[in-house]
C-alpha cells in the first residue's frame, strides 16, 4: 500500500517518449504511478508499478486499475497519453487503419477512464487528463488527418463533457492539444520540416508536455481546459 497521504497517478502509453517523461514527472512530484504499455518493462522503483497490455482491450483497463489499488489503494490522476497518428488521404484510409485508430485513442480512453472514475468518486475527487493533438481545432493541408480530428476530437469533447458532469463531485478533467513533438518517432531529418509547421519555428519538447500536464495536476480551480502546447498552432499560420 502506498503511504497514506501519498497520491497516485495512471499514465498509459507510459514505456517510452511523453509517457515515459509524465512518469518520470510525477514521481518526481511525489507519486506513485501505474505505468501501462504493450511492452512496457518491469520497473524497480517501488512506487511505480508496470503493467504490460494493449489499452484498446478493455481487460487490459481492468488489470491496470486493478493493480494499482492492489499496490497502492487508490487512484487519484489518470493521464490518458496513449495514442496513434495515421497520417493519410481521407480515401486511403484502410479499415485496418480505423480500427487501429479507433481502437487505441478512443477504447483506450473508454474503459480505463470509467474505472478511474467509480475510484475517484469513491475517494470523493480526482483528475483526468486526454493527451490530443492541435489538429482538432486547425486542420491543415500539410497534414491530412481526419483519422485524428474524429478520434482525438471526440476525446476534447469528452473531457469538457465529463469536466461538467463530475464538477460538483470533486473530479477535473482537462486535455493538452499537442502540436508536433521531439521524440524518437521522428527522425532527425524531418526536424526542420516538422518545426516549420508551427508559428514558432520549431518543434515542441517532452519537457513542454510534461510541464502542461504537471500544471493541470496543480490547478485545482482548471477543469473542462484544452490546454494547447504547439507553438501557436491552434491560433493560426
Amino acid at each position: 500500500m502506498s503511504k497514506p497521504d501519498q497520491r497516485v497517478a495512471v499514465i498509459t502509453g507510459a514505456s517510452q517518449g511523453i509517457g515515459a517523461a509524465l512518469v518520470e514527472g510525477y514521481r518526481k512530484l511525489g507519486h506513485a504511478v501505474v505505468a501501462t504499455s504493450r511492452g512496457i518493462a518491469p520497473s524497480e522503483d517501488p512506487d511505480v508499478v508496470a503493467v504490460r497490455g494493449d489499452i484498446a482491450d478493455p481487460a487490459t483497463a481492468e488489470r491496470v486499475i486493478s493493480a494499482g489499488l492492489e499496490r497502492f489503494g487508490r487512484i487519484d490522476t489518470l493521464v490518458n497519453n496513449a495514442g496513434v497518428f495515421v497520417s493519410k488521404p481521407f480515401h486511403e484510409y484502410t479499415q485496418a487503419d480505423y480500427d487501429t485508430v479507433t481502437g487505441i485513442n478512443v477504447a483506450g480512453f473508454f474503459r480505463i477512464s470509467q474505472l478511474a472514475v467509480e475510484q475517484m468518486l469513491r475517494q470523493g475527487g480526482g483528475h483526468i487528463v486526454q493527451i490530443t493533438t492541435s489538429l482538432v481545432d486547425h486542420a491543415s493541408s500539410a497534414t491530412p488527418s481526419v483519422l485524428a480530428s474524429l478520434t482525438k476530437g471526440g476525446l476534447q469533447s469528452a473531457t469538457k463533457a465529463l469536466a461538467i458532469e463530475y464538477a460538483d463531485r470533486g473530479i477535473r478533467s482537462n486535455a493538452v492539444a499537442l502540436g508536433v513533438i521531439r521524440t524518437p518517432m521522428h527522425p532527425q531529418e524531418y526536424h526542420d520540416t516538422l518545426g516549420a509547421l508551427h508559428p514558432v519555428g520549431r518543434m515542441g519538447e517532452v519537457q513542454d508536455v510534461v510541464d502542461a500536464v504537471l500544471y493541470l495536476e496543480n490547478a485545482p480551480f482548471v477543469t473542462g481546459e484544452i490546454l494547447h502546447v504547439d507553438g501557436g498552432q491552434s491560433a493560426g499560420h
